[in-house]
């Protein structure tokens, strides 16, 4: 059976290396994993989404409208743009912390009220801040491991190695604090 995560946030969140990890820990379980991402505009704060489909035989890396398992948002209004996305059943998983987009930071139009309300109306919905939890830890920039390790958690693939798929992917220096961040986002859910 194939399972479809979908991860969409902000350029600049660390979406696309989120994304990276949890392939690469998908491929060393085993499975048959596909993965496509969509940057537009991410050097400018451009909407990123992130496609990983895994199981015994994947034809395709695009998850289809409605088809996602699990939708993890690294932005609160992301996941709302991206909801038309998640399969009758799926969850979500939201950091609710808020990116002004450009017409709000000028003035132009105001962020939305009520989205996580609508989020938890609509389906299952993990809501936390991943941003003041790796504030925390002193550094923002580990909020994508944070997530990461949501979606661990919630499919249960805790038995992956995922030190060792950290060990080839992050500087030595940031080793223990994403570490600390993965073990952070697994208890949060």
């Amino acid at each position: 059976m194939t399972k479809s995560i979908m991860l969409v946030g902000v350029g600049g969140q660390g979406t696309i290396l989120a994304s990276k990890l949890l392939t690469q820990g998908l491929m060393e379980a085993g499975y048959d994993v596909k993965m496509n991402e969509i940057h537009g505009m991410s050097q400018r704060g451009g909407a990123v989404s992130s496609h990983i489909r895994f199981g015994d035989n994947v034809a395709s890396p695009v998850i289809e409208k409605g088809g996602a398992d699990i939708l993890v948002s690294f932005e609160l209004m992301e996941a709302l743009r991206w909801l038309g996305y998640l399969k009758v059943g799926g969850k979500i998983v939201v950091n609710n912390y808020q990116m002004n987009p450009m017409p709000v930071v000028m003035g132009k139009c105001s962020y939305p009220e009520g989205i996580l309300e609508e989020l938890q109306q609509k389906a299952p919905t993990s809501a936390f801040n991943a941003m003041a939890e790796a504030q925390k830890l002193g550094n923002p920039k580990v909020m994508n491991v944070i997530l990461l390790g949501t979606i661990i958690k919630l499919m249960n693939l805790e038995d992956i190695n995922w030190k060792k798929i950290m060990e080839e992917n992050v500087k030595s220096a940031f080793m223990e604090l994403n570490l600390k961040a993965l073990e952070i986002g697994k208890a949060l859910v």
